[in-house]
């Protein structure tokens, strides 16, 4: 699908209800504001109580936008050249800052068991928003900056990973097998 331009996208939006995980692919063609982004997100799945969405975008920006219970909005992204380059990136990026914590801060390892001993985070990126949207569900801001800034990581693989930890690695492959 191209959004705004020449930018090839892909949003999948991963939801939490009561019967588990979810995944379906979010349209976002024609999308006016980032309000109409929230309602399409929250149209997937009407009743989850934790949505996701992940908005991969040339093979080099991803966007995750997470909504509790259908509200509080909160949003990440890997590079803030998305909102330079795209219609849909300066839309999906237009309320952000730059994160709390500086990437190079990060560069050092944090000690959780969980990380594995690839390179940290590429301190020429950009990241910008909410880097610890995902600390509660087990992704800390340092494993979400590392991994969106490996050399050689699509936004894809980063989607497939959180997911894959979330618990929904299932839901989101189908989604894209499908």
């Amino acid at each position: 699908m191209f959004v705004g331009g020449f930018v090839s996208t892909f949003a999948a939006g991963v939801a939490r209800g009561k019967n588990g995980w979810t995944a379906s692919e979010v349209e976002l063609t024609g999308v006016a504001d980032i309000d109409e982004v929230v309602d399409r997100l929250r149209d997937a799945e009407p009743d989850a109580e934790l949505s996701l969405l992940f908005v991969e975008a040339d093979d080099q920006y991803l966007v995750i936008m997470r909504l509790d219970e259908g509200d509080d909005l909160r949003v990440f992204g890997s590079d803030s050249a998305f909102a330079d380059e795209s219609r849909l990136g300066a839309l999906l990026l237009a309320d952000v800052e730059a994160p709390a914590l500086e990437i190079d801060e990060l560069a050092a390892p944090q000690g959780d068991d969980d990380e594995d001993e690839r390179p940290a985070a590429d301190p020429d990126a950009d990241p910008v928003g909410d880097v610890e949207l995902l600390a509660d569900l087990g992704i800390s801001s340092h494993r979400l900056l590392t991994l969106c800034g490996l050399e050689g990581m699509l936004p894809a693989d980063v989607t497939a990973e959180i997911c894959q930890k979330l618990g929904a690695g299932d839901e989101l492959e189908e989604l894209r097998d499908a």
